[in-house]
């Protein structure tokens, strides 16, 4: 059974930082593509950041030298690190599994088979 949880949400000030978690089980993580989306209500979920098996990241032009992912194969845990946050960052963050993502359609929910809960993340100004 695949899971995915999320945590490390919360309120922030303009400018702040926050690191979100993401514990996965039930994959091979160390083979995984996994990515970071966004969703604002009554918006569509909007990609955020991808990371391949062999390391390459990918980012959203907006959080380009602001967020970084990352993963830990020993813990099976996924990561982004958001810094220089903004009142635009404010959305329910979820973090997504794929087993066959491809470049060209890392950026589509559709893409990913396993999706976490999500994490509200609060950008005050």
């Amino acid at each position: 059974q695949v899971q995915l949880v999320e945590s490390g949400g919360g309120l922030v000030q303009a400018g702040g930082s926050l690191r979100l978690s993401c514990q996965v089980s039930g994959v091979t993580f160390s083979t995984s593509v996994m990515a970071w989306f966004r969703q604002v209500s009554g918006k569509e979920r909007e990609f955020v950041a991808s990371l391949f098996r062999n390391s390459r990241t990918y980012y959203t032009d907006s959080v380009k030298g602001r967020f970084t992912v990352s993963r830990d194969n020993a813990k099976n845990v996924v990561y982004l690190q958001m810094d220089s946050l903004n009142s635009e960052d404010t959305a329910v963050y979820y973090c997504a599994h794929s087993s066959g993502a491809i470049l060209s359609t890392q950026r589509y929910p559709q893409t990913y088979n396993n999706w976490g809960q999500g994490t509200q993340v609060t950008v005050s100004s």
